[in-house]
């Protein structure tokens, strides 16, 4: 199971300013000392001693350079975080599960081209989902967090293998298997059904005997045995607020793991040998998989494949109700980061707090930026729609004194001046410049993907449009809108009327209503959307264009 950050651009992972890579470069190499001195404030600053925290290690060389902790293990109880308390992993399992199917392969009892119904016989579209879509999440299945109300209502039910795969097995397929990227928890649980036919053992039993005990990772367990773990950790949100509760039967492959960082660090070294697969199956795991179409998002199998200060890296988070973690390896430079927090609404997510400790062991930390006082005026002329290519765009608006940011359909983001042009987010990578013209006019948005990265443009579009106004309609207009439109392949928008309201489902996401401003154009006030329903030569609706995002998506009435 995963949590996304509150903002992350949808083709970014965005990091810090270009004003001051040319210093970032030249910066030299920290003491040990002071390394050890910056890893220590970067987790000092990101928690605070009151209340849930995390604890995290840092590796270089295979020797530990930090490892530490911040926060409280049990609030109530005024129990302090140490680097050996023991949290939920969330969907950093995944790559447990991933390799644990790797195992199987070299010993020629899964195949990763084996259609999944060898495995789990009568398995709805079966014959047509291989072992790898399930790794790299392109199934296509639908995943069972998502299925609208899941999670409110059926998590802490405790059940078996079979009654879990039952949840889901018969929702509607999402996308043609290998067409799309969609993460996917579902498939992960597939995967551990596939390790306990293949292997003969439970998938717990699985993961215990062939990697927790070869490796020494002592203070690893599967989630249900968390009422006898010794130092685990309580899990909160929204501040010291108890955590929601959850079976752990459920998360299971996707997301049922306990351990320590200091465990991790176990696990991360055994990556760079041959004690649990060959070189050859590690390298398969680490390969972006790439769709029908020939592209990728950078996803292996359980990691996600990306970049720090310009060194290929591998990464990975996980969500789970009272924990929030990410681990990031650094090859090239022998760096591993592993940041547990035992809240899921963590005053710093770990991936902040995780790249940061990174950057400072490759050698090239990122900076931390300053708060400036900008004057309103400055920040009203940003006020507008930016415009980039592939689709992006961006929405700026002033809400007081703040200027907030919002891509596409997402929640807006408060930015925080570093300079009158430079802009960040708090205990985020994200980063921000205005270009302005001669008169200082805004005319340009620009994004940096890292210091030193390539920047994104957007070119400046217009003002922000006025909010949009419902209108009353007469709601029997309604009847003729109702049906499925096909916005691509498997990828259905279904439009119902319930009494005086039209409502709209996507494909494997709940209901939303929209709103007429006129008699065939509706908005969403849940996000950025709008629809127009269009008339065919028939004169009946045939057709909607859905305009989201910078972009207009026509779809055929099914």
């Amino acid at each position: 199971m995963i949590r996304r950050p509150a903002f992350r651009l949808t083709t970014l992972a965005l990091l810090a300013c270009a004003a001051i890579t040319a210093t970032a470069a030249a910066r030299p190499a920290q003491s040990p000392a002071a390394a050890a001195s910056s890893y220590e404030a970067v987790l000092q600053r990101a928690f605070k001693e009151t209340g849930p925290g995390a604890a995290a290690i840092v590796v270089k060389d295979g020797k530990v350079v930090y490892r530490g902790a911040r926060g409280q293990a049990n609030i109530q109880k005024k129990v302090p975080l140490q680097p050996e308390s023991v949290f939920r992993l969330g969907s950093v399992t995944k790559q447990f599960t991933s390799l644990g199917i790797m195992m199987l392969v070299e010993q020629g009892k899964v195949g990763l081209q084996d259609s999944i119904d060898k495995y789990l016989p009568g398995y709805p579209q079966g014959q047509s989902i291989t072992v790898e879509h399930l790794l790299t999440h392109t199934s296509g299945i639908q995943s069972y967090t998502d299925i609208p109300g899941y999670m409110a209502s059926k998590i802490q039910a405790d059940l078996t293998v079979p009654q879990l795969i039952d949840a889901f097995k018969n929702e509607p397929m999402q996308f043609a298997p290998g067409t799309r990227y969609r993460y996917n928890n579902s498939g992960y649980v597939l995967l551990g059904a596939i390790i306990e036919k293949a292997s003969g053992q439970p998938y717990a039993a699985f993961v215990a005997d062939r990697i927790f005990k070869p490796l020494g990772m002592t203070h690893s367990f599967y989630g249900t045995d968390e009422p006898k773990v010794a130092r685990f950790a309580a899990g909160y949100t929204a501040g010291d607020q108890p955590s929601r509760p959850l079976s752990m039967t459920q998360p299971y492959a996707a997301g049922s793991l306990l351990s320590t960082v200091d465990d991790l660090a176990l696990w991360d070294a055994a990556l760079y040998t041959e004690k649990l697969v060959k070189r050859s199956s590690l390298e398969k795991i680490w390969t972006p998989y790439k769709l029908a179409d020939g592209s990728t998002n950078g996803y292996g199998y359980g990691w996600q494949m990306g970049t720090l200060r310009a060194h290929p890296s591998m990464e990975h988070g996980g969500g789970i109700f009272g924990f929030a973690t990410f681990v990031v390896r650094v090859p090239a430079d022998r760096v591993y980061v592993a940041v547990l927090c035992n809240s899921d609404a963590p005053a710093a997510p770990p991936f902040y707090v995780a790249k940061r400790l990174a950057a400072i062991a490759v050698g090239s930390p990122f900076s931390e930026p300053v708060a400036a006082t900008v004057d309103a005026k400055v920040l009203q002329g940003y006020a507008g729609v930016y415009g980039a290519e592939k689709g992006l765009r961006f929405t700026v608006t002033l809400n007081g004194d703040v200027l907030a940011i919002q891509q596409g359909g997402g929640q807006p983001a408060a930015m925080t001046p570093r300079s009158s042009t430079e802009f960040f987010i708090a205990n985020q990578l994200a980063a921000f410049r205005f270009e302005v013209d001669a008169a200082g006019k805004p005319t340009l948005l620009v994004v940096f993907q890292e210091e030193g990265g390539t920047p994104v443009r957007a070119s400046r579009l217009g003002d922000v449009p006025p909010p949009r106004k419902e209108i009353k309609v007469n709601p029997a207009i309604y009847d003729a809108y109702v049906g499925q439109y096909e916005l691509a392949p498997g990828f259905v928008l279904t439009v119902s009327r319930d009494g005086d309201h039209l409502i709209t489902q996507a494909t494997g996401q709940g209901k939303v209503e929209v709103f007429p401003s006129s008699e065939t154009e509706f908005f969403l006030k849940v996000t950025d959307a709008q629809i127009t329903f269009v008339k065919g030569p028939s004169g009946s609706f045939d057709s909607i264009v859905l305009h989201q995002g910078g972009r207009d998506l026509p779809a055929k009435r099914k």
